[in-house]
């Protein structure tokens, strides 16, 4: 294990996030390509290490959200095509062509300012057509057949800018982890799929169609098209409770610390800020260098639990800044410089996630920069 200051660390196992890949990948049909999710430094995994883990176990494309995440995987190494799935200022064309990085159409006047900047610079950008099928962030707006048709003419006129070459189209789904959100997903579907027919009819085609998000890609086979695009499932997580023992997943990232102090407090000793816990017996209380500057929710507060010396332990009082506290009462042999698991395989970051009233992905991705990244 590198050398590290031994406070709080996340230990990431690259060997999880390959293991995840091959159960996508088993999923899928064999023409279909994934395209593995590593925005947001691989939620919080660190995005070059595992990027490489992933080519290496053969994923296909790589889905960032900005450019800046994209040239650090090109200058890191990494070979395969890069999708960006958001925005990226029109006068970036140069880079985006000398990084050869694939850029999302958003909408028509976005693909002509491209266009435009891609013509001052002498370059051609790849592209891949985003289509807003209901989830009304970014993409071509098309919710809706016959309101909406003009989306398919701003589409062709975007297909026949002469220095964007338009490779793909895509959609993202809204509600493919939701219990009832099949009707709406399928819905989705149809629009996507009518889109790119009726596309088809003018003579627009797409080497690329893809639309499947982590859910849909384990859920609705019928909609892998060309390639899916999983991100959540890498990293050992679930989309949602829905695909609970659904996959063999494992976690790829476990949070620990260290115990900083051990002291034992007297029945009706309050403890932390607010004094909202007060002992109700005498206990032994340990602080670990752990809070919310760490990424670690204050919301979690009196209610989460960690695992020392294989035991469960209550959180007690508020997470400060840079330090919470436990209640180790009737555990063996706790003693500062012993390590702490915040979460992992017990307790799992979906179910820290739960408790403080978020999802997993949120946990993973607020770690903070100051806790360091150990790769096993």
């Amino acid at each position: 294990m590198a050398d590290f200051l031994k406070r709080s660390w996340a230990e990431i196992r690259l060997s999880a996030v390959a293991h995840n890949y091959r159960r996508v990948r088993e999923r899928v049909h064999g023409d279909c390509r994934v395209m593995a999710i590593v925005k947001a430094d691989a939620y919080g995994h660190g995005d070059l290490p595992t990027a490489v883990t992933l080519e290496k176990a053969g994923a296909d494309w790589f889905g960032v959200s900005n450019l800046d995440e994209a040239v650090r995987l090109r200058e890191g190494g990494i070979t395969r095509p890069i999708l960006i799935l958001s925005y990226t200022p029109p006068e970036e064309a140069a880079r985006l062509a000398h990084y050869d990085i694939t850029q999302a159409l958003l909408d028509g006047e976005y693909a002509a300012n491209l266009n435009a900047a891609a013509t001052a610079a002498g370059v051609t950008v790849d592209c891949h057509v985003k289509l807003d099928t209901g989830m009304s962030r970014v993409g071509f707006f098309y919710h809706d057949e016959d309101d909406d048709r003009a989306a398919l003419d701003d589409i062709a006129a975007a297909c026949s800018l002469p220095q964007l070459a338009v490779t793909g189209i895509f959609t993202h789904f809204a509600m493919a982890d939701e219990q009832d959100g099949e009707a709406f997903t399928r819905r989705q579907f149809a629009l996507f799929t009518g889109a790119t027919a009726a596309l088809e009819q003018r003579g627009i085609t797409f080497a690329l169609e893809h639309c499947c998000n982590s859910a849909a890609t384990l859920r609705f086979p019928d909609m892998h098209l060309d390639m899916v695009r999983p991100g959540i499932v890498l990293y050992g997580l679930l989309p949602s409770p829905l695909f609970e023992k659904t996959v063999d997943l494992q976690a790829a990232m476990t949070l620990k610390t260290v115990i900083s102090q051990v002291k034992t407090i007297p029945s009706g000793t309050p403890v932390s800020y607010g004094c909202t816990h007060t002992a109700d017996a005498d206990a032994v209380v340990a602080t670990v260098p752990l809070g919310y500057a760490d990424g670690y929710p204050r919301t979690l507060s009196n209610t989460a639990t960690m695992q020392v010396n294989g035991h469960r332990v209550p959180l007690i009082g508020r997470i400060c800044m840079d330090q919470c506290v436990l209640d180790v009462t009737g555990v063996e042999g706790v003693a500062a410089g012993q390590s702490v698991t915040v979460f992992g395989d017990t307790p799992s970051a979906d179910e820290v996630a739960d408790l403080a009233n978020t999802i997993g992905y949120e946990l993973i991705c607020g770690i903070g920069k100051r806790v360091p990244r150990i790769y096993l």
